[in-house]
């Protein structure tokens, strides 16, 4: 029972983290914390993420551009270009590798108040560190899988924290319910979220950017949100406003 469990705890630790670290508080600015808060959410995304660690500066750049460009061409990840799903994670792993790279020439307004650790994230992402967590993954799971059909999670292991922001992209823009009428595609996933712990209401956070707190109608529950307002009170994040 070992792997589902560490998979199941490893889903929802790289979630969060995601959402908290890289979504709310790198691209959209909705708390604040101190630089040494700052770096240790690198450490803990680096450590929980692993082979799938993103570069938050390079991931809010990306996630601008979409609030920005949401389903025109410019659109770094949304299916109205895209419409399979793996090959959209291909784009966008091509377009978030543009922005890391500096391939892509990032103005001021894009770029403001983004964290950035350079040397570390250097570290984080380079083929070499990524390489060793694989490695560190195939021994968990040769040394703990003890049937074959564990072994199919084994990629879902190594790519986490991109698959689960692909998930998201996709299916948030193709299936699903809408509270709010925009000129775009984005939906609500879930109206009871347990899987994405809040991320799902995903037309909910088009309508709404500036909110850190995704949820609207009575039966959704952004529980990342809840979370959040408990290191708030633990002086640990400041709500912007």
């Amino acid at each position: 029972m070992f792997i589902p469990i560490f998979f199941v705890v490893h889903w929802y630790l790289s979630f969060f983290l995601q959402s908290f670290f890289h979504h709310r508080y790198a691209a959209h600015n909705h708390v604040t914390m101190s630089k040494s808060t700052e770096r240790f959410f690198f450490i803990c995304c680096f450590l929980t993420h692993g082979s799938s660690f993103m570069s938050p500066f390079a991931y809010g750049v990306m996630h601008r551009l979409h609030h920005i460009n949401t389903d025109t061409e410019e659109d770094p990840h949304s299916p109205h270009n895209e419409p399979n799903f793996f090959r959209l994670m291909l784009v966008t792993r091509n377009n978030y590798q543009k922005y890391y790279t500096a391939d892509f020439i990032v103005n001021e307004n894009l770029r403001k108040n983004l964290p950035q650790w350079k040397s570390f994230e250097n570290f984080a992402c380079s083929w070499i560190t990524r390489s060793c967590w694989i490695l560190v993954y195939l021994f968990i799971y040769l040394f703990f899988a003890k049937s074959l059909w564990m072994y199919l999670l084994l990629p879902v292991t190594i790519t986490l924290c991109a698959l689960q922001g692909n998930l998201i992209n996709w299916w948030a823009h193709k299936f699903g319910y809408v509270n709010y009428k925009m000129k775009n595609t984005s939906k609500n996933i879930l109206p009871v979220d347990i899987i994405f712990i809040g991320d799902a209401y995903h037309n909910n956070h088009h309508k709404y950017p500036g909110k850190v707190k995704n949820s609207q109608k009575w039966f959704e529950t952004d529980f990342i949100y809840h979370i959040m307002n408990l290191m708030h009170y633990a002086k640990i994040i400041h709500w912007k406003n």
